[in-house]
């Protein structure tokens, strides 16, 4: 797959935005929605963060981006495209990514939306790597954000799993051999309806029946999620690993999805990774969609734990279904 790249990319900046309310396992169990110790034993998860009623998915991406540009060293006049990541736009038109570039005043840019849920991140990173190194653009802020609160039935068990965020990353070019070494896309639309939000599309257009009946809340078979993703997880973290003819022994740390934490355990187990290479923030921010994976990537960064030449792994599986994985010599 990579043997089609001319250059070398990078992540030059990272930065990251949660909304300051915080909804805990605690306040859930005492509308008797669920108890924490269910939750935290299942899922990992403590709390999550909620976006205010007046945040759109927008704002939190646009302090994201904000934050990755000045970590890179870069002005907003210096990118050239912005793709963000989301299954929870401001709007169905224009893109979230038209919304951003207007808020950080980044004119100089393409814009445009991409939709893989918690794959969209991999997905548009994948992509924009593609662009920097064809040598069609020089920098690039790849965003993952959302704001699942919004579509999230707040009466229902399943509430507990998601809360809302942003991170961001710049892509730019680097030296041949560090970088992105490789990655891989999937996909298998037979999933589509394990984890869905039924109405508000052309298929099924908003009415006042859908939402009475609840449509345009997400809707998950958790138990497809979990045999799904533990299947997955490892298949696309040994491709991309065998493409570049790394074992699991050269990994210094996995950055992944945060879906639970017994599905990254039994994904490491099956790789035969030791868990505390597995880097997770879940307990403080519950799945973050889109998100999850350059919020911790941005946190393990200044945490200093992550050094050049280390060998990072992202890999997340997401609705549809929708799975990717890819692997980087930090540079």
């Amino acid at each position: 797959m990579m043997s089609k790249i001319i250059r070398s990319v990078k992540i030059s900046g990272t930065g990251s935005y949660l909304p300051k309310k915080v909804v805990t396992n605690k306040e859930l169990e005492a509308m008797k929605i669920t108890t924490d110790e269910w939750v935290y034993n299942n899922l990992g998860i403590r709390e999550r963060h909620i976006a205010e009623k007046t945040q759109a998915t927008s704002d939190l991406a646009a302090m994201a981006a904000i934050r990755a540009i000045k970590d890179a060293g870069l002005g907003v006049e210096d990118i050239d495209l912005i793709i963000v990541a989301t299954a929870t736009p401001d709007r169905p038109a224009p893109s979230t990514a038209c919304i951003v570039q207007e808020k950080i005043k980044a004119f100089n840019a393409a814009a445009f939306d991409l939709s893989a849920v918690c794959s969209g991140f991999i997905y548009a990173f994948s992509i924009g790597s593609q662009l920097i190194a064809s040598h069609t653009y020089e920098n690039i802020v790849v965003i993952g954000a959302d704001t699942f609160s919004k579509i999230t039935d707040w009466t229902r068990r399943d509430c507990v799993f998601f809360g809302d965020g942003a991170g961001a990353v710049v892509l730019s070019s680097c030296k041949s051999g560090d970088g992105l070494l490789d990655f891989c896309l999937g996909a298998d639309g037979r999933g589509k309806n394990n984890f869905t939000v039924q109405a508000g599309g052309s298929e099924n257009p908003t009415s006042v029946e859908t939402i009475k009946s609840g449509q345009h809340y997400f809707s998950m078979n958790g138990r497809a999620v979990f045999q799904t993703a533990t299947e997955i997880i490892p298949i696309s973290i040994r491709k991309v690993l065998d493409e570049t003819n790394l074992t699991v022994g050269d990994v210094d740390y996995l950055i992944p999805h945060q879906p639970s934490i017994k599905i990254l355990k039994v994904s490491a187990e099956k790789l035969g990774l030791p868990f505390e290479k597995v880097m997770t923030n879940m307990d403080k921010y519950a799945n973050t969609s889109g998100a999850t994976i350059p919020i911790i990537l941005d946190e393990t960064l200044r945490a200093g734990k992550i050094k050049k030449g280390n060998i990072i792994v992202f890999a997340a599986v997401g609705s549809g279904w929708t799975w990717g994985a890819a692997v980087m010599k930090w540079a």
